[in-house]
């Protein structure tokens, strides 16, 4: 605001001052150019300088590399790494990115842990076996994407039909997965202790080869492996995560990271969102691009897209207090080592 007044207000004085003396004309002369110089450069401090702060940007971010994690399932990091988008961003901000792919979560946050990676995407349960384990992360954003994309299935021919069914049965999923929190629940809701099971811990692609051979008798997968599994299989689902888990996904980044890169994780999560956004509106052309990646059909991952939900949105009190619920009940039935407490890595900046 004084900006914006301060040069009228010293013409205003100027006039004055001409119009109470005489003054020859090379003294006007004088005072006019000792005034419109004075009032460029107080023009100049006052208004902002958009070439400067883009190059002291680039001077900050010069040579920083921003390390992504991400798994080929995860619709919108695999997008955003393939479209090109964020590359372009970064590098008008001095910096650049690398991406590692990973077969699951955890994998993912221990190479967060060993300070391999910056940035990546997991469901609920890996990060707070990562914070049980001293991982130093941060909860940056979340994803909702759907408790109907992730269930227990059986073969559609198996004598078993209910989760109570499942006690002495082996069950693959992967360990500290959304799906291993899943497990833990149906088992929980059907009267059942976790230790009445044999859980068969298994990747998507080793789980899919032992259900279709018999080695197993249930299978507890999240989408797109679902859609795939359901597409391609006679299949029956016991439950799926309605009323028994959030299954949502988040956004997690390294502390040191965040401290040291606040304004990359922003512009980071910026065009994370833009590409969520076209996800949301393009099913179609998110399944014939992830067709080649994943090996599944178009038109099962259609199916997996279609019943999600996007967003990438800041943690709620809501958010943490159910994620919190889900770190209880791993320790209760000592899954995780140690009581953690998620709202101590909440990252404050996107709220």
């Amino acid at each position: 605001m004084f900006s914006k007044y301060l040069p009228h207000r010293l013409m205003k004085i100027v006039s004055s001052f001409l119009q109470n003396y005489e003054i020859s004309r090379i003294g006007t002369f004088a005072l006019f150019f000792a005034v419109g110089l004075s009032l460029t450069l107080v023009i100049s401090a006052c208004s902002p300088n958009n070439t400067s702060n883009s190059a002291a940007t680039q001077t900050t971010n010069q040579g920083v590399v921003v390390r992504i994690g991400y798994q080929k399932a995860a619709t919108i990091l695999n997008a955003l790494k393939n479209r090109g988008s964020l590359a372009q961003t970064l590098t008008a901000a001095g910096a650049s990115v690398t991406w590692a792919e990973f077969p699951a979560g955890p994998p993912m946050l221990e190479a967060m842990n060993v300070g391999s990676i910056d940035f990546g995407y997991t469901g609920e349960s890996p990060p707070i076996f990562a914070q049980a384990a001293g991982t130093p992360l941060l909860y940056v954003a979340y994803d909702p994407w759907s408790p109907k994309a992730e269930a227990i299935i059986v073969p559609k021919n198996s004598p078993i039909k209910t989760v109570a069914e499942l006690k002495g049965k082996r069950v693959a999923f992967a360990k500290g997965s959304n799906t291993n929190y899943l497990v833990v629940k149906a088992i929980e809701a059907a009267g059942l202790n976790y230790s009445d099971i044999q859980p068969a811990h298994l990747t998507p692609a080793d789980a899919r080869a032992a259900f279709e051979g018999g080695n197993v008798d249930a299978w507890a997968i999240w989408d797109p492996y679902l859609a795939a599994v359901e597409h391609d299989l006679d299949v029956r689902i016991l439950t799926d995560a309605t009323n028994l888990a959030p299954n949502r996904g988040y956004y997690l980044a390294r502390q040191e990271f965040v401290n040291s890169h606040p304004d990359l994780l922003k512009t980071l999560l910026d065009e994370i969102s833009k590409t969520d956004k076209w996800a949301a509106d393009n099913p179609e052309e998110v399944a014939k691009f992830l067709e080649p990646e994943l090996g599944i059909k178009a038109a099962a991952l259609e199916i997996a897209e279609k019943r999600r939900e996007y967003g990438v949105l800041p943690l709620t009190d809501e958010v943490i207090t159910q994620q919190q619920n889900i770190a209880d009940t791993f320790h209760k039935i000592k899954l995780v080592p140690k009581q953690i407490q998620v709202k101590e890595i909440v990252w404050k900046g996107n709220s």
